[in-house]
Order: C-alpha cells, then sequence, then structure tokens
C-alpha cells in the first residue's frame, strides 16, 4: 500500500488529510511537527511527504532541508501545503528542493492530481535508475570490497540500514559497520556525502555489462 506521511500541526487539517487518503486508498502516516515528521520518514520511507510550512518550533522549509540532506530520505517526493502563496514563498520552497506548492483551502480534485503526479513521477525515476544502474561492482574502483560496494549501492537508492540488512541477509548493525567502513575509505562523513560520490560513479556506467575496474 502507497504510504503517504502528513506533518500538520492543526489537528482539523491533519484529520481531514488524513480522511481523503483513506477514501482514495493510501496509507496515512501521520505527525504534528516537524521533528516527529523527520523521524517517521526516516523509519518508514514513505511514497510521498504531504508538509504544512507554518509549524512552531521547526517550520516546513526546515524539514525539507533535515530530509535533503540525508541519503535515506532525499529522494522522498514533498508537496508542500500551506497558506503562503506569494511567489517569494513559492520560489523559496522550489529552490529549497520541494516538488510541488499547494495553497490552502486546497480541493480535493488538486490535492490528488499533484499526490498521483510525483507519485508517478517517482515510480519511472525508480525505474530509469534499475535500468541504468544495474550491478554495484563499477563502485570497487573507490577501494571498496565488494561487499561494501553492494551496500553503497544500496545507500545510494536511500536504503536504510534496516532494509540494506535485509536485502543482503545481515544484520542492520553489519550493515552500519560496513557504512562506517565505506565513509572512511571515501573520506566523506555521512549517507549524502556518500551517495554523491556513488552516483558519479554509477553515472558513467550504461548498462549491466560493463567492464569491472580491472579490466578497464
Amino acid at each position: 500500500m502507497t504510504k503517504i506521511l502528513i506533518i500538520e500541526d492543526e489537528p482539523a487539517m491533519r484529520a481531514n488529510l488524513e480522511d481523503i487518503l483513506e477514501l482514495e486508498g493510501f496509507l496515512p502516516l501521520l505527525a504534528a511537527n516537524g521533528k516527529t515528521g523527520i523521524r517517521l520518514a526516516r523509519e518508514h520511507q514513505p511514497d510521498l511527504i504531504l508538509c504544512d510550512i507554518l509549524m512552531p518550533d521547526m517550520n516546513g522549509y526546515a524539514v525539507l532541508e533535515a530530509l535533503r540532506a540525508d541519503s535515506a530520505t532525499m529522494r522522498i517526493p514533498l508537496v508542500f501545503l500551506t497558506a503562503k502563496g506569494e511567489r517569494s514563498d513559492v520560489r523559496e520552497g522550489m529552490e529549497l528542493g520541494a516538488d510541488d506548492y499547494l495553497i490552502k483551502p486546497i480541493h480535493v480534485e488538486e490535492l490528488l492530481r499533484a499526490i498521483n503526479t510525483r507519485l508517478e513521477r517517482r515510480r519511472q525515476q525508480k525505474e530509469e535508475f534499475k535500468a541504468e544502474f544495474k550491478s554495484p561492482q563499477p563502485l570497487e574502483a573507490l577501494g571498496l570490497t565488494p561487499r561494501e560496494a553492494e551496500i553503497l549501492f544500496w545507500v545510494a537508492q536511500g536504503k536504510t540500514n534496516f532494509e540494506i540488512g535485509t536485502i543482503l541477509q545481515i544484520s542492520p548493525a553489519t550493515a552500519k559497520k560496513h557504512l562506517e567502513n565505506i565513509y572512511g575509505k571515501l573520506g566523506t562523513e555521512n549517507r549524502a556525502s556518500a551517495t554523491l560520490r556513488a552516483l558519479e560513479i554509477l553515472s558513467r556506467v550504461t548498462g549491466p555489462t560493463a567492464s569491472s575496474p580491472s579490466s578497464k
């Protein structure tokens, strides 16, 4: 079932969005503030996020910056829902990496159209990634072992340590240990930086039959 995270501090608005999404067959996840929203995004990896901007303590812009700085959540589509409708507000949200921007009050048809458009685009991006990057082997050129290359390959696709452990049949703790070794070898400090290094290598690969580093 498609998971959509709602980050909205107004209870009535949050409940209304929950009802709309449930009626459309989505699985809504609810967060009453930005910090909770970030935590749920990391834990549940939703397919899309709906986020208010004007929230106490941590506004929507800060939430988006935190999500885009984390490789585990950086590719999740985010749609801002807000009463801030000035052109400068829209531009600021888009420059930070928002995927869409809906002005309150929001019509159901407009909301669903935006959701479905972003979900379809994300599906296409996943297919494009799978088609282009089919093997972790090129990542061994970074001085990684085959296992480390596998882990970085999945990190670059936004997988959490738990998900990587499930895919590779290792514990999340083991995945984390490998990732720490990867950081050391790459001279990076976090998942986002490691992902950028991985994508630099993978973007040079044109297909699954690309030569291994030793044969180049």
